[in-house]
Formats: structure tokens, sequence, C-alpha cells
């Protein structure tokens, strides 16, 4: 059915800004945790006579945002009115960028599952505030408006998305990008960033886009995938009966894992854009733009440049890139120790994720990057077993100091010196019940050496170096 026909899927993505006011007052930016309506000013409400005033903070955080998708920033931007009438919009119109956007276009390249990178164009991104929430009850709905006037960064890409996949990878590397960038906090659950999927369907080779629908404020890498491919899956059984696509604004149920009907789409027309005389227009110099870029720190293609030889799992790579702390600690020991130990380090902390999205992981990592490359060396130097050293490590994020002093704590060294384990080997091969498995071995059967293997880490309570034991036994039976 569907290998007839193809989606083609574009994205638009509202950041907060981790400002500390809001856009236009100087109500408090976090809402969390807080009573409704509790972090507003006079000019959230939209009271008669209020004046807005831009907080030049977010000005500068989009500056940086347009670094990340490797953007022109216009030098000479301005604010509009679009109207709309919701209640949770006191205005009557949102204050946002038609006409003339702070960023101008970019592109994302963003790597997917199967080792592809899609690279998506970044039409623009505008500064604009957000509206309040309501929610809904049988017969009445509140009105909360703590989110009113929360300065976003709204992300339009171009339509080159053509699977679900892909506008996963590209959702997930837009988180990375604006994370790292320090853009937003990008914590999903509260709604730092939203998704809105346009999504279309046409026969494949067809020269004309289907009529799209557009599923709302997605927050989760894994809901833009499922709702992109619920959708493309909808749209195909309609086109297949001879219906048409209705142009319109739709959910997202994660419970049932489908997408419902919300409105008909309008368009640009159908808000009245106009200038907005209480703004004045954002004038920047090539001075200020670079000045505020200079700041941002590494991102994601940065980290992947200094990676590319390393012997990593593209899998561990994207794990360790999921959390900037992780990916931060990562490079600092590959700088500091070299490849070999970052190696090591990447594949602990990798395994402390279960998934690349996913969103509940471990953010207050506390280990130090020289207590890691201490842990490195102990385990390179044969010190400490494998699952001793993964011990130690667990350890250490918890807020552990000093490798070697919980490795001694929890009696976790490991024994290399020959002597010692030789005299153990001796014992162990001279053993009535240790005969059978050494006529095994120099009978062929190698696989008997794990059962000597096993009775010397038992004498020797678990401290000795079992390479180093097997090396020895086949020493002394051959």
């Amino acid at each position: 059915m569907s290998t007839e026909y193809e989606m083609t899927i574009g994205i638009e993505c509202h950041v907060q800004l981790a400002t500390k006011s809001k856009l236009f007052s100087a109500a408090d930016n976090d809402a969390r945790d807080k009573e409704p309506n509790a972090v507003v000013s006079p000019i959230d409400f939209g009271l008669p006579g209020m004046l807005p005033v831009l907080n030049r903070e977010a000005v500068d955080l989009a500056i940086r945002a347009g670094k990340a998708l490797s953007a022109e920033i216009a030098r000479v931007s301005r604010f509009d009115r679009k109207h709309y009438f919701y209640p949770d919009l006191p205005k009557g119109y949102q204050t946002t960028q038609m006409y003339q956007p702070i960023i101008l276009a970019g592109f994302v390249d963003a790597p997917c599952e199967d080792g592809s990178t899609v690279h998506v164009r970044i039409h623009h991104a505008h500064m604009e505030e957000d509206a309040g929430k309501l929610t809904h009850y049988a017969d009445y709905s509140l009105v909360d408006l703590n989110r009113a006037g929360t300065p976003l960064i709204e992300i339009v890409s171009e339509p080159d998305i053509h699977s679900a996949a892909e506008a996963k990878a590209y959702a997930m590397e837009l988180y990375r990008l604006m994370t790292y960038a320090g853009v937003t906090h990008g914590d999903l659950y509260h709604g730092n960033m939203r998704f809105d999927v346009n999504i279309s369907v046409a026969p494949k080779g067809a020269t004309e886009l289907g009529k799209r629908a557009e599923v709302k404020n997605l927050n989760s890498f894994r809901s833009v995938e499922k709702a992109a491919e619920f959708e493309f899956k909808r749209q195909v059984e309609l086109l297949e009966k001879g219906e048409r696509v209705v142009q319109e604004t739709r959910g997202w149920d994660d419970a049932k894992q489908k997408t419902f009907s919300q409105r008909s789409k309008e368009d640009a027309q159908d808000y009245r854009y106009m200038p907005d005389a209480d703004i004045p227009p954002i004038v920047l110099t090539d001075e200020e733009i670079q000045s505020i870029q200079a700041v941002v720190p590494m991102l994601p293609s940065d980290y992947r440049t200094a990676w590319q030889n390393l012997a990593l799992d593209s899998s561990v790579i994207n794990k360790l890139l999921s959390r900037q702390i992780y990916a931060v600690i990562m490079y600092d020991v590959q700088q500091e120790a070299g490849d070999a130990s970052a190696i090591r380090v990447a594949n602990w902390l990798a395994s402390t994720i279960k998934s690349d999205d996913d969103e509940a992981g471990d953010l207050n990592i506390k280990a130090e990057t020289e207590d890691l490359i201490v842990l490195a060396a102990m385990t390179e130097a044969n010190e400490l077993s494998s699952t001793n050293a993964k011990a130690v490590f667990n350890e250490l994020i918890r807020g552990g100091k000093n490798p070697r002093q919980i490795a001694e704590a929890n009696n976790m060294l490991q024994v290399s010196d020959e002597g010692e384990i030789a005299a153990i080997v001796d014992e162990v091969l001279s053993d009535p019940e240790s005969q059978k498995a050494v006529e095994d071995i120099r009978s062929g059967n190698d696989k008997a050496i794990g059962y000597l293997v096993g009775q010397i880490m038992k004498k020797s309570a678990g401290k000795a170096n079992p390479g180093l034991a097997q090396k020895l036994i086949r020493e002394k039976l051959t």
C-alpha cells in the first residue's frame, strides 16, 4: 500500500528560551511548580495602556541559536501582531515576527539510526511570545497565564524530511543543538521544546505535494516518529478510498497512539498580520553578533569530528551526545589521557543511558574527569576486572571520590603479580578434582580451562587477574 506513496514532512519547533524573565515583561520565566496565574504581570494580562519592553537576553539567545543552525542573523528584524482569539491570549493578538525574522536560512544535518544523514534546510526562525494554557473539564475550562509571554523561537524547516525515522532524527539533533548552545533548558516534560509536525502524502514522483495535516505540540522524539507513522498511514488510506485529505490541525493521543482532528488549518491571511508599533526594530552590528556567538560552546558536530577516528559504535556516540555533560567529560578525557582511556570512559558513560532518546536519564553526574582517567588507567593496568571497574565507575558518578580508595575499601583490586598467581595455579592443577579438566585441555577441549580459571578465582577470593591465570595455565599444560 504505502510503497506507492511518499510522505513529506516539515517541522516547526517552538523552543523556550532560557531567560530569567519573560519576553516583554519582568515576570519570572520559570513557571514550574508555581500556582496558576502566579508569575504574571499587567503586560502578560494584556491590560490597557501596558507597553512591552523587549528582553535583550532573549535576543542574545536567539543569536546563539542562529549559530547552532548554521544560519545568518538578520541585521534588522521586527515584531508583528498576529491576530487571533484564544481565551489564553488576553491581548487578542500574539507578538511575533512574520515579515523580518531574526534568524534567516540555515540547515541541520541529522544522523539517522541506520547510519545515513538527513540534510534539513531551515527556512527561518523567528522570535515570539507564548500563549497561556487551557485546562478543559466537562463543562468549563480554566485559564493559566503563567506561560503567557514566555520567550520562544520558532524554527521552521523546509519540507526535506521523507520518513518517520528522519523526523525523529531531526528532532533529536535539534534538541542537541539548542541545549548545547545554551539556548534552552531542554526540559521536554515541561514543554521547553515542542514540535509541530506538518505531514503530507502524494504519489511517488508527483510534482505537487498533497494537502498537509499539522500534528501539534509533540514533546518527545518518540511521539514525533509515531505521529508521523500514523498520519502517513491515515492519509494513504483516505487517498486509496478516493477521499480527500483535509488541511487541518490535529492532536496526538499518546495513549491510543493516534492523531485526532482539532480544527481546520488557518492560512497566513487569516491572522491579519500587522507591524507592532510599540516595539522598536532589533538592529544588530556584525561585532555584536560575533561576540555573542563566540561564547557558544562545542556543538554536536564538533564532538563527532573529534571522535571520528575512535573505534566507537554509532549508538555509543549518539548516547554520549544525548547528554551534553557526558560529551564534555568524554572530550576532556580524550584531550588529557588519549584515545584508549576515552574509549573506556565512553563505553562506561553510554551504559548508563537506556537509549539515545531516553529523556529521563541522570543529568546530575558528579564524576570528576581526573578520577575517570585514573580509573581507566587502573583498568588498563589490570588492577581491576571489567566488572569491578564498572562498579567503581557507578560509585564515581554518584559523587564518590578517588577510585583507588573505593577499590581498596571494597576489596576490588586485582592481583596481577605473576609469581603470586603462579603459586595458586600450581595448587589448582595439583588438586585431584582438577585432573579431569587438565586431561580435557590436553585432549584439545579448550572450554575446560574455564573450570580451572574459576577455581583460581575462588582460591584468590576473586582478586586474581583471570587473563594472566589463563595464560599461566596454558604455559604449564603445554
